[in-house]
């Protein structure tokens, strides 16, 4: 984004997707100082355009109450990375019926020969991401959530749990996350007291409240999601030291598989499994020493594996 027409450009695009935006994040996404962003501002308004300033300490820059914008038009690489980007979200688990929608707008409204081009691909794009079934967040709720998270402003929503019970709860929402097909917002949620996950394509309906919230300086979304992930129950709760070093595990491991921590001789692994035969299957794979602390059973299972593997290979 070199070129300042382009910038000013991306300026009026970002205005027009954003009610109101602050001087600092617009200076942020065109990579200049706030200074160029004023300067900006005022070559629109040369141009017709009714940007509006606002100063004080929530300022910033809007386009005036009911000024519509003309039709985006985009250049063929653009419109080529829209295209690209609704298939791998579809590819992904992202919400399928507006992917669909929107990408056959997109492609309604390109030129015939840029048309065929990105059909053609299309048609031919091979992905070694298996194909997840998302499930699609309703957008209102979707997008309270997110402006409520920005805003640092109390939602009170209904839920429904993965058993079919419905409850209302009042949730200070400090981020959104996406994971494996998934939407979730993490926040603390007032009617346990604790910091919680929630899946957002079962919240029934989120309106927000005029209560603020601090986020505590710790907030982490991403890993809140993670270890809660960990952290469904399963049957067998599982204790290893894996002889290595945190980098190497961490590369190898998923947050989502087990926690990590760096202890005396190693990382202890620390999950809940189903099956300590797929466990055991799994330490084997990882190729490193390892020392069992529970359960017992995943010693018989380790062995039981060991057993299998050298019929195997004097077969």
């Amino acid at each position: 984004m070199s070129h300042p027409t382009t910038r000013i450009l991306t300026m009026l695009e970002l205005l027009q997707a954003h009610h109101h935006m602050s001087g600092a994040e617009l200076a942020r996404r065109l990579e200049v100082d706030e200074r160029t962003v004023r300067r900006y501002a005022a070559r629109l308004v040369d141009l017709g355009i009714p940007v509006v300033a606002e100063r004080g300490r929530y300022g910033g820059y809007r386009l005036a109450p009911g000024y519509k914008l003309p039709p985006l038009m985009l250049t063929d690489d653009e419109a080529t990375a829209v295209v690209l980007g609704l298939l791998a979200g579809r590819r992904v688990g992202l919400p399928g019926e507006a992917a669909e929608s929107a990408l056959a707008k997109v492609q309604r409204v390109l030129p015939s020969a840029l048309r065929d081009r990105v059909q053609a691909l299309e048609h031919t794009l091979g992905f070694t991401l298996a194909e997840r079934p998302g499930a699609a967040p309703g957008t209102a709720a979707l997008l309270t959530l997110a402006a409520a998270a920005r805003a640092r402003y109390r939602v009170r929503m209904r839920y429904r749990s993965w058993k079919g019970d419905d409850s209302e709860r009042d949730l200070d929402p400090y981020g959104l996350v996406f994971h494996s097909g998934r939407w979730y917002v993490t926040g603390h949620d007032h009617r346990s007291g604790e910091t919680r996950t929630f899946r957002v394509d079962r919240v029934r309906a989120a309106e927000p409240t005029e209560i603020p919230f601090e986020v505590p300086d710790d907030a982490d979304p991403v890993l809140d999601v993670t270890r809660a992930l960990a952290g469904v129950p399963y049957a067998h709760e599982v204790e290893v030291l894996l002889e290595t070093g945190l980098p190497e595990a961490r590369r190898r491991i998923p947050a989502t598989t087990a926690t990590l921590r760096e202890t005396d001789g190693g990382v202890l692994l620390s999950t809940r499994v189903e099956s300590l035969t797929g466990m055991a299957q799994m330490l084997a794979g990882l190729g490193w020493p390892f020392v069992i602390r529970r359960p017992d059973a995943l010693r018989d299972a380790v062995a039981e594996l060991a057993d299998a593997l050298r019929a195997q290979a004097g077969r």
